[in-house]
């Protein structure tokens, strides 16, 4: 782990213990297409997989975090991204629908780890992918759409935690749940790329966050802002340098990762963690 020196006129960034849940890739591997960076005729090495996974692992107990294990399953390939199994605030769990059937059982099985854990679940009536397109800033929750999550999630999230929600429409296939297109990096600011909304959607996160940073396209194409932040640490790609650069001039501790056997199958280190808000 690197730890960088922010910049010096940079506002004070304040770290706050997380809480996580994580899934070891034991059996990674990718046999169908159901994104863009998915290919089965590449080869996907399932050890390597797991090797870069315990790098990120180990990251987050060197900085203090909670963290819990599901156990993965054989035959669900992508259950190593256990952002996607659900969405937990005020220790409510509300359950992922996936879109996809290869990834369906994935849902079920985080919710039973839900109620083994002592969280109050909430089965979807409606398909979403869990914190893929849910993000939570501050009190407000951004919603992703036009690829996994139905739109008529948002209706969904916003009964069960009485919050506002706020709808964003994701138009690259590239960057197909919101937390590939954006990075929360506390409870005030984010980071986005432009080019993954529509018009309407920019113009919502232009007035809600004036001060955001703006990612490239190349930070992206490597899922930069799949990234999971404590407040001041932030844990990202190891080869978003721009990312990096602009993370360090605005106060925060990026921490590069290398996942990228994980990239193959369309996730990074945010779709490797999923939040636990008791």
């Amino acid at each position: 782990m690197t730890l960088t020196t922010p910049s010096s006129s940079a506002p004070a960034r304040i770290a706050t213990k997380r809480t996580v849940l994580m899934c070891r890739p034991n059996y990674f591997t990718v046999v169908y297409r159901i994104n863009p960076w998915m290919d089965p005729q590449l080869p996907t090495d399932t050890a390597l997989a797991v090797s870069q996974w315990e790098v990120l692992y180990r990251t987050y107990l060197d900085l203090g975090f909670d963290v819990h294990l599901i156990d993965p399953i054989q035959g669900l390939p992508d259950m190593v991204y256990a952002a996607n199994g659900g969405f937990v605030i005020d220790n409510i769990a509300y359950g992922a629908s996936f879109t996809y059937p290869e990834r369906q059982p994935e849902g079920p099985a985080y919710m039973d780890w839900f109620r083994e854990a002592g969280f109050d679940v909430r089965l979807p009536e409606n398909v979403n992918e869990g914190e893929g397109d849910f993000l939570l800033v501050g009190n407000r929750i951004l919603a992703g759409t036009g690829f996994r999550s139905a739109s008529n999630s948002h209706e969904e999230i916003a009964s069960i935690y009485n919050r506002e929600v706020v709808t964003l429409n994701l138009v690259n296939p590239s960057f197909y749940h919101l937390d590939t297109a954006i990075a929360v990096l506390d409870d005030t600011n984010i980071a986005y790329l432009e080019s993954a909304f529509d018009e309407e959607s920019l113009v919502k996160l232009r007035a809600l966050f004036p001060d955001a940073i703006l990612a490239t396209e190349e930070d992206a194409a490597v899922l930069g802002l799949n990234s999971y932040s404590d407040g001041y640490n932030v844990v990202i790609a190891s080869r978003a340098k721009d990312f990096e650069r602009q993370l360090r001039e605005r106060g925060y501790n990026p921490i590069g990762v290398d996942l990228s056997e994980l990239l193959l199958g369309g996730g990074g280190v945010k779709c490797c963690t999923l939040e636990l808000r008791r």
